[in-house]
């Protein structure tokens, strides 16, 4: 049985919502391919071009916080996916896969603990072998107390949207301003800072496509836009 097909589109540096816009039209390509009798998946791999604070459907900032958040420079965005208030800005790579999960026959934690095997895969490339996930409710990859990698995901219809944001480069005095996905007490880190070296999106890309790759068994296809 051959493995299934996954377009990826790099959009490289790029505004979140250029980002989010991709994804859509991956899903909408998704939606159409199973009305057929073929799958269609996505992978939008991208670096946010500018500082933004995104929020899931757990709740918005409040409008004194979402004021003070602006006056730094950063712009807001409401996003469709699971957790709380959380940071995007240059440096970072954002993932978002377009998988469908009742072809694949995968509960959406499972697919959860999948997007987090990948992310944990690329570590283990790189030389970060303390790198972990943590037991729920917590997601995401973890160095000690602080996140490396957040995961928020959608699924509608059996089709994900979203996906994971990985601290390259990031600036992480960003995240100083709120409580990242709402969880006190904890911290943020990047791989530049664990590997006392400077770790570029582009620097990622491949280990990370490799570790995506080998979790969710599929063979990866270049695309410059989604298939229509």
């Amino acid at each position: 049985m051959s493995r299934a097909a996954v377009r990826v589109l790099r959009l490289g540096l790029r505004p979140y919502g250029e980002a989010l816009r991709a994804q859509e039209r991956c899903v909408a390509a998704a939606r159409a391919a199973r009305a057929g009798a073929a799958a269609a998946e996505g992978l939008v791999l991208s670096e946010p071009a500018a500082p933004v604070y995104a929020w899931g459907l757990r709740g918005a900032p409040a409008a004194a916080a979402a004021a003070r958040l602006r006056a730094r420079g950063a712009a807001l965005a409401a996003a469709r996916r699971g957790g709380l208030l959380t940071f995007h800005g240059p440096g970072q790579l954002l993932a978002l896969p377009v998988l469908d999960l009742r072809r694949r026959r995968l509960p959406l934690r499972a697919y959860v603990a999948a997007l987090q095997a990948a992310a944990l895969g690329l570590c283990r490339r790189l030389g970060l072998a303390a790198a972990r996930a943590l037991p729920p409710p917590y997601t995401g990859v973890w160095l000690g107390d602080s996140k490396l990698c957040a995961i928020g995901v959608h699924c509608g219809n059996y089709i994900t949207s979203h996906g994971l944001a990985l601290n390259c480069c990031t600036d992480l005095t960003w995240f100083e301003h709120i409580v990242p996905c709402g969880l006190e007490g904890k911290g943020v880190t990047s791989l530049s800072r664990e590997l006392g070296r400077h770790v570029a999106v582009a620097d990622v890309l491949e280990p990370f496509l490799d570790s995506f790759q080998e979790v969710f068994d599929c063979t990866l296809v270049f695309a410059e836009e989604p298939a229509p």
